[in-house]
């Protein structure tokens, strides 16, 4: 019996015993193609660089508090996201993860306005069918309707826009620029009809990942909201905890975009799943503002910027860059979107193929040509997660693609290691799961 709370607690879940590359290994021994596991292993689960650094800096000082001392890794691990990062970002402030990452970016920005004496700005706009984390301050930028509803009165008051979601909501005879464009003028309009003396932040996903399942943003979308920012000073904080880190074929998601932002947050990928951490990446401006004025950043928790979680996302971080990794995840991507094509094009109950890099999500509906989803009662998304588990392989289907009740997507992110053997054994065992979950 065990006295683990799961987070399913009438499900019976395999013992994870070993990895092995692109795959996980249970107790029994039997192998399971991990494509699924929150794009978090990058590398896979063996990457021996990794694994040493881990082991060499817990030999040396496994823990020191950054109220007192800062570490060797901390800081060339900063210094090596700077190196790469967009824009004008220039200072990192590590964490445990993607919750606390999109947290600390909220309360940041609300620091930097009171800092440079405009108190007023506290309105955060997000976006619908957004996800941002499961603190309350992330949730409540996020713009699930299903996470967000049991905590409902205890969130944090934030308005949320449409998304830029061209499969499901673009009308017939609107160009994909002008949907773009139309959507992303949602955000001047909220910002006007809140005041623009009292907005602070608009967060997004550059692609969007567990609640969307993969979805892009049509090109000049993000361009448009770049300069909505600027022309009402507006901080845009990007939330690349899923996509980023060479997930989509770039080391930052929005590189693709050919934007910057004020706040940016990863995690998954960094660590690629050797440690848990997670980071925010702010500008130089930003900084200064908290440097020349109350010099205290009014935040933090007890693990920010640990020693052994940093010297893993460094080494992480080295293989990224060195190996050229990213560039690897574009042209594996593109592999992996032909052979879903191929095999899942024509499905009747395949509506949208889409994604970047080793990011693809694929959009089940009952009806291909109206688009309509399956009724939420049939469970598709849960079905297809266990008929693939039973099959040797770990994807993550989730429910509530359209609105946060209805629609039903698969979200496939791979490590960025992954051979051409494998995408086919993908697509085997996921036809074959799908077979055995759809309705006949």
């Amino acid at each position: 019996m065990s006295h683990v709370f799961p987070r399913h607690t009438k499900s019976e879940l395999p013992v994870a015993a070993g990895g092995d590359g692109c795959y996980l290994i249970d107790a029994q021994g039997r192998r399971y193609l991990d494509c699924g596991d929150a794009a978090v292993s990058c590398l896979g689960h063996s990457n021996p660089v990794v694994i040493k650094a881990v082991q060499d800096q817990v030999a040396q000082i496994a823990f020191a508090h950054t109220g007192f001392m800062t570490s060797e890794p901390a800081e060339a691990l900063a210094d090596l996201l700077i190196e790469h990062a967009p824009g004008d970002l220039d200072r990192v402030y590590f964490v445990s993860g993607g919750s606390e990452a999109t947290e600390a970016a909220i309360k940041l920005a609300r620091q930097y306005f009171l800092e440079i004496g405009q108190t007023e700005r506290r309105h955060v706009i997000a976006r619908k069918q957004s996800y941002h984390g499961n603190t309350l301050g992330a949730l409540s930028a996020g713009g699930n309707a299903w996470r967000r509803a049991q905590f409902a009165p205890m969130l944090i008051e934030m308005t949320h826009i449409a998304p830029c979601f061209e499969y499901a909501e673009k009308p017939e005879g609107e160009s994909s620029y002008d949907y773009g464009q139309r959507v992303a003028n949602e955000l001047e309009a909220e910002i006007l009809r809140l005041g623009p003396d009292t907005v602070m932040a608009f967060m997004a996903e550059p692609v969007v990942g567990a609640t969307l399942g993969a979805v892009p943003a049509v090109e000049g979308y993000f361009k448009r909201i770049r300069e909505i920012c600027d022309q009402y000073g507006v901080l845009l904080i990007l939330d690349e905890v899923m996509c980023g880190m060479g997930r989509t074929g770039h080391l930052f998601a929005c590189d693709h975009d050919g934007i910057a932002p004020d706040i940016l947050c990863i995690a998954k990928g960094l660590g690629a799943g050797y440690q848990p951490i997670g980071a925010m990446l702010c500008t130089g401006q930003i900084y200064d503002a908290i440097r020349d004025g109350s010099g205290f950043f009014q935040h933090g928790h007890t693990y920010v910027g640990h020693p052994v979680a940093t010297a893993a996302a460094l080494a992480v971080v080295q293989e990224l860059t060195g190996r050229d990794l990213p560039a690897r995840a574009g042209v594996m991507g593109e592999k992996l979107q032909s052979a879903l094509e191929a095999a899942f094009g024509q499905h009747p109950n395949v509506g949208d193929i889409r994604g970047r890099g080793l990011f693809r999500g694929i959009e089940l509906v009952a009806d291909r040509d109206s688009k309509t989803p399956f009724d939420p009662a049939l469970g598709v998304a849960g079905k297809i997660k266990k008929a693939a588990l039973a099959e040797g392989l770990i994807c993550y289907p989730m429910s509530g693609t359209r609105d946060g009740r209805q629609g039903d997507h698969i979200l496939l992110a791979p490590p960025f290691i992954i051979e051409d053997a494998q995408i086919e054994e993908l697509i085997d065992k996921l036809g074959k799961a799908i077979s055995a979950s759809l309705p006949q």
